[in-house]
């Protein structure tokens, strides 16, 4: 029988208790990277994400959250330079969607075809798993999606998510608080919320990028620095900090 790191050397074999090591430690790296939230409500989709800047860092563009379409983003927990593979790769498949069919994109279509893409890995010899997760959000013909897609080619819908580091802490606050008839700023401020619940600094809020795509535009925005530092003041008043 071969040896324990046999299994791990090896991606297109299980082990005898039925794992993929190699995936299993691809699932790991976007547990150790940073935070990412996306919360669905009726009347849109709030993406957010906690990135921890160095002092002399220039971040004026956020790292971890993309823009795929008009009507599509994603937020991304794990190996970046991974997401930015996966990110093109949906730029270009919305695209080519667009071009072939002439109706924008469904969001389940851009997930699931990312998943595929996560699960060839896991299937063949000669690469390594693909080390990310990714929240993507959007409108589409049955209004607001969110789903989740991770290294092992699962995607999965949700209303509400977290991913990344403390995402059990961030998901346990989200399923406490979050409830599907929300407005979409209550929304905004759980989104807040949730990061700072999960952040040593509970106050700075200087690490929060957000997106939103609101049902009505059907239009991807970044929400600016002074709108979050905003919102979080009224966050702390509707979703209170939890005691550590």
């Amino acid at each position: 029988m071969q040896s324990q790191q046999g299994y791990d050397r090896a991606i297109t074999v299980f082990s005898p208790d039925g794992r993929l090591f190699q995936v299993e430690y691809a699932i790991e790296t976007v547990r150790r990277g940073a935070l990412a939230v996306g919360i669905k409500t009726k009347n849109g989709v709030i993406i957010a994400v906690d990135e921890k800047t160095k002092k002399l860092q220039i971040s004026n563009t956020p790292q971890k959250l993309f823009q795929i379409d008009y009507h599509l983003g994603a937020a991304a927990a794990g190996y970046i330079p991974d997401a930015r593979v996966q990110i093109d790769n949906a730029r270009f498949f919305s695209q080519s969607n667009k071009l072939v069919y002439d109706e924008p994109v469904e969001v389940e279509t851009v997930a699931k075809h990312l998943a595929d893409q996560c699960q060839q890995y896991t299937q063949y010899g000669g690469a390594r798993p693909i080390g990310v997760s990714l929240i993507i959000g959007g409108i589409d013909s049955s209004g607001s999606a969110l789903y989740l897609t991770d290294p092992s080619g699962a995607y999965i819908l949700y209303n509400a998510i977290a991913i990344g580091g403390n995402a059990d802490v961030a998901n346990e606050f989200l399923e406490k608080n979050y409830n599907e008839n929300m407005t979409f700023e209550d929304a905004t401020m759980l989104a807040i919320s949730t990061i700072q619940n999960s952040n040593e600094e509970y106050d700075d809020t200087s690490n929060i990028k957000m997106s939103q795509i609101k049902l009505d535009t059907k239009e991807f925005e970044f929400i600016d620095d002074a709108k979050i530092k905003e919102l979080s003041q009224q966050a702390k008043i509707k979703y209170p900090p939890q005691q550590k």
